[in-house]
């Protein structure tokens, strides 16, 4: 083989390190790993145990308290049932022109494929939110967003469905489509603050804070081409475990030149329907 210093260990985690910078609704941050734990191929189950609510009773001195609660958990499972790979090659003859960075490259386009798989699969767990956490619902979006400053508003409107369910202010985020982001940029309220306070962002996507969320912009919103399924929520609300399971450098029986080819085994889900909001919003 010529790939001699291949090492699949390296290009894995080169690999992962590739996706982790691509994604945006499965970036730390938006959603949380708390329990990826060892991932070793697909149709693993991660299980997650959630603590029920503890009793606070009044205390009243030399008295005596009562009985103590037992404690009750609910599990949920989290499947890694998400399967994708690649696999591609370079031809011996095109190799000879080309410098060895070529695989590099390579690998980074193979990162941002599977990054956009897993956002877009992310997006779609719209659907989990708690019924009292929409704003709008499918049958009769937001419509209005040409008003000057509603998109703005409706921003607030998520925030304070999020205050109702008691979700933390920490770490709160929501993903808009690039046509919100232009009626944002409209607003004062945004503009002003954003254009100073986010030179220095690194989160993959993220153009301002707005409402108390980090404002984060993909293509990979949830749409019907008609109404946008905007997702806002904190970092609790989404678990995500994944893993490259696979990567393996191989020579085409039928075609002389080398190639790679890896499987990324993943799986997600809304652990806390109440900690994520939705608005459905018409594209004005």
């Amino acid at each position: 083989m010529s790939l001699d210093n291949f090492i699949p260990e390296i290009w894995s985690a080169r690999l992962l390190s590739n996706l982790n910078k691509a994604l945006v609704f499965g970036q730390p941050g938006v959603v949380n790993r708390d329990y990826e734990g060892e991932i070793t191929a697909a149709g693993d189950t991660v299980r997650i145990n959630n603590i029920g609510r503890i009793t606070v009773r009044d205390y009243t001195k030399n008295t005596d308290i009562v009985t103590p609660d037992n404690l009750t958990d609910a599990q949920s499972l989290l499947l890694i049932d998400q399967q994708k790979y690649f696999n591609f090659q370079v031809d011996d003859i095109d190799k000879v022109q080309q410098k060895p960075k070529v695989m590099n490259e390579a690998m980074g386009e193979a990162a941002y494929a599977l990054a956009d798989q897993v956002d877009t699969y992310i997006a779609g767990l719209y659907t989990d939110a708690d019924a009292a956490n929409l704003s709008g619902s499918a049958g009769s979006p937001k419509t209005d967003l040409a008003t000057a400053g509603k998109a703005y508003e409706y921003l607030v409107d998520l925030s304070v469905l999020l205050d109702q369910s008691n979700v933390p202010n920490t770490g709160r985020w929501c993903v808009i489509p690039p046509w919100f982001e232009g009626w944002l940029l409209k607003d004062n309220r945004f503009v002003s603050f954003g254009t100073v306070a986010n030179v220095d962002i690194l989160r993959n996507g993220m153009i301002g804070r707005a409402a108390g969320f980090d404002i984060l912009k993909s293509n990979n919103v949830s749409n019907n081409a008609t109404t946008w399924r905007i997702m806002a929520g904190s970092p609790i609300s989404i678990s995500m475990a994944d893993q490259i399971t696979e990567t393996e450098a191989y020579r085409p029986e039928k075609r002389f030149g080398d190639a790679v080819k890896g499987l990324h085994v993943w799986g997600s889900k809304v652990i806390r329907t109440a900690a994520l909001a939705v608005l459905y919003a018409n594209k004005a």
